[in-house]
């Protein structure tokens, strides 16, 4: 796991270096380096460089999601390496249009940074995000970049469905089944760990620094008839309650089936700290959690945790309100 995930991340930096600032290099020239690292994906009819991009619509429908990282909010330079920002504020996006049961096409990116900024945190971000979002065959089709007081970076995603009808979060309906697929808690035990002021175990910490959703688990949701579906950026139970809500439903989650990884039992034992916790309310990791109807066999990789319920049950665990915040929210 450690190996995988070092190593993905310093595969993106393998891109050329720029000397000097933001300001050195030009907003046009930025943009030059920029576009010049990298291949429109499939499907780009008119890529960087002009007013505006086009990309194909086979499907006839264009999924599309917007995510804005923050410096000091969503990541710190201290802690990540700018490829590693890119692989992040990808993944974020990629996972929203993976959740609705669609293919990632192509990336719109708006990027602001101070004008003493080296221009290789500009480069390195973008080798990143082109890096990540070929792990789908998407690719960066466009965007802006500015002068801002920290770094920022805003990417949406478009995507394809297909000819599958989307996935939306208002589809669960009692007795249908709640599933996962991918890692929960492995970055909220990163961001533990780097805030405690340590950098390892590294396979932790880069859950933290670049999230791995499954991407692929969505479309495969879809066709195997997932009726509720959405991605766990803030927490497993934040984000199952926003589901209930559109559903009008209740949902139970069973802390057995959860699985708790030996690593974050180990890092929550020097911590001092509850693995379970990381699991039920840890953001970031971005896994899917999807509702099926009870007689689906769940594609591979999903695992069923939990049960949805009547309306007015809320989202509990072991039949229980949870204790605790649920999860993040912006400006609480």
């Amino acid at each position: 796991m450690e190996g995988r995930d070092s190593g993905r991340a310093a595969d993106a930096g393998a891109g050329r270096t720029v000397g000097g600032t933001v300001a050195d290099v030009g907003e046009f020239g930025l943009i030059r380096e920029v576009t010049g690292r990298q291949q429109p994906p499939v499907g780009t009819v008119v890529g960087p460089g002009d007013d505006a991009a086009v990309v194909s619509a086979p499907d006839g429908r264009v999924v599309i999601s917007t995510d804005v990282l923050v410096q000091g909010v969503h990541f710190r330079l201290d802690w990540s390496s700018p490829e590693q920002v890119g692989h992040k504020a990808a993944a974020v996006n990629l996972a929203d249009i993976a959740a609705m049961g669609a293919t990632p096409t192509s990336l719109v990116v708006g990027f602001g940074c101070p004008p003493d900024t080296d221009a290789a945190v500009a480069t390195g971000i973008s080798d990143g995000l082109t890096a990540e979002a070929a792990r789908v065959g998407a690719g960066v089709v466009g965007g802006d970049v500015v002068r801002s007081d920290q770094v920022v970076v805003s990417v949406t995603a478009i995507g394809d469905l297909g000819g599958r009808a989307p996935v939306t979060r208002s589809g669960a309906r009692p007795g249908h089944i709640v599933a996962v697929c991918g890692r929960l808690g492995w970055a909220a035990a990163g961001l533990a760990v780097l805030g405690r002021g340590f950098r390892s175990p590294v396979g932790v910490v880069n859950a933290q620094r670049a999230p791995e959703p499954p991407y692929t688990a969505g479309p495969a949701a879809a066709d195997a008839g997932a009726t509720a579906m959405i991605d766990v950026s803030d927490g497993l139970l934040a984000d199952l309650a926003h589901l209930a809500e559109e559903s009008g439903v209740g949902i139970d989650i069973t802390s057995e089936s959860l699985e708790v990884d030996r690593k974050l039992v180990d890092v929550a034992g020097a911590l001092g700290a509850d693995p379970l916790r990381w699991v039920l309310t840890g953001g970031e990791d971005h896994a899917l959690v999807a509702t099926f109807p009870s007689f689906v066999d769940l594609p591979q990789g999903w695992r069923q945790i939990g049960t949805v319920l009547m309306p007015d049950t809320g989202v509990t665990v072991d039949g229980k309100p949870y204790d605790g915040d649920i999860g993040w929210e912006h400006w609480r």
